[in-house]
């Protein structure tokens, strides 16, 4: 864990390392508002957790971490201030020496992590013209769209799209590819973002647009949650109404409890760091592996059966899909680092 005060941009820059028991730990930098740098700290933790078991559970010989540079609701970020940032974040990752590398997160591009790189060679999803992988939202969302599939075809029988009531809860930059994929495959959508400039893109999908609340409690089959983490708590899970939720959300559940409220409402939730995994993989393969760009979308591919996997797991032992993903995830982390328990 390395939390320090950036020296040129004065900002909160924190860096929490969860595990590097199968090899290098990888996360994004998320650049955000917080009303307390102890949230961003909470938030990184949870999200390096979180980047540990999709590693694990993508085969990845890779461990799990996260970046936080934490921007208070009055922060103003200036380009020179935001460059400042991007180069105490090098800083801050180079510390590890190589066993912890940055890349891209909400907040945060391609340019970004170039000029990280000029303080550390840790930093990675360069841009394209720079041999990087460049943005990861297109691989990712193709990734989220295999997992709706598979989501689709556990709760209904049939991975079919066309016809099914969907609701997509923000349109970034993987929200909005998803979307797309989702209307061209005959979907009914029905979206939100909190930037309402979007719903030009539901206009242009033939999508209907609601409020925030109106979608995420509305009637529809499946609910793609792909805005950020929280989303689901005890009390909101009581007022869906949707039979499944695949998105690429981080950290979508307030905490662990709410997977058995789910499973009590009998509805299926696909764990958000196998559904989102698609860009670390990409990367990954291109980045570390020396992957072509068709070899590397090609691995995306094995989110299919990873998913399939902890679905069939979780109905032979009659646990939550959580409880399954997490199981095969820690397994694999005893098997690589014997001193690591297992978790049940």
């Amino acid at each position: 864990m390395e939390i320090v005060v950036g020296e040129r941009s004065a900002l909160p820059v924190i860096v929490a390392v969860h595990s590097t028991a199968l090899g290098q730990a990888v996360g994004g930098c998320r650049l955000w508002r917080y009303r307390d740098w102890r949230d961003a700290l909470d938030d990184a933790l949870r999200l390096s957790e979180a980047m540990t078991l999709k590693c694990a559970l993508a085969n990845l010989a890779l461990g799990g971490g996260k970046s936080v540079i934490a921007l208070s609701p009055e922060t103003e970020l200036t380009p020179e201030r935001r460059r400042a940032a991007m180069l105490d974040l090098g800083d801050a990752v180079d510390v590890f020496g190589g066993s912890y590398g940055v890349g891209e997160d909400v907040g945060t591009t391609a340019e970004d992590m170039l000029i990280a790189r000029e303080r550390t060679r840790y930093a990675y999803c360069l841009p394209e013209s720079e041999g990087g992988a460049g943005e990861p939202s297109e691989p990712t969302a193709e990734g989220v769209r295999m997992a709706i599939g598979v989501t689709l075809a556990s709760a209904f029988g049939t991975a079919e799209v066309s016809g099914r009531r969907i609701g997509i809860v923000g349109l970034g930059q993987v929200g909005s590819r998803v979307a797309r994929r989702l209307a061209a495959d005959g979907a009914e959508l029905l979206v939100t973002d909190v930037d309402t400039t979007k719903r030009a893109l539901a206009e242009a999908l033939g999508a209907s647009w609601a409020d925030p609340e109106t979608v995420l409690h509305a009637d529809v089959d499946l609910l793609v949650p792909a805005a950020l983490g929280g989303l689901f708590t005890n009390d909101s899970v009581s007022a869906l109404k949707c039979r499944a939720i695949a998105g690429p959300a981080n950290n979508q559940l307030a905490d662990d409890s709410v997977a058995e409220a789910l499973s009590h409402r009998g509805i299926l939730w696909a764990p958000d760091f196998v559904v989102n995994a698609g860009g670390v993989i990409y990367g990954s393969a291109m980045e570390m592996d020396g992957c072509t760009r068709e070899e590397a979308v090609a691995r995306v591919g094995a989110i299919t059966g990873t998913l399939e996997a902890v679905f069939s797991a979780a109905a032979e032992h009659s646990i939550t899909p959580l409880d399954a993903a997490r199981r095969v995830a820690y397994e694999r982390l005893s098997a690589a680092d014997p001193r690591r328990p297992a978790e049940a």
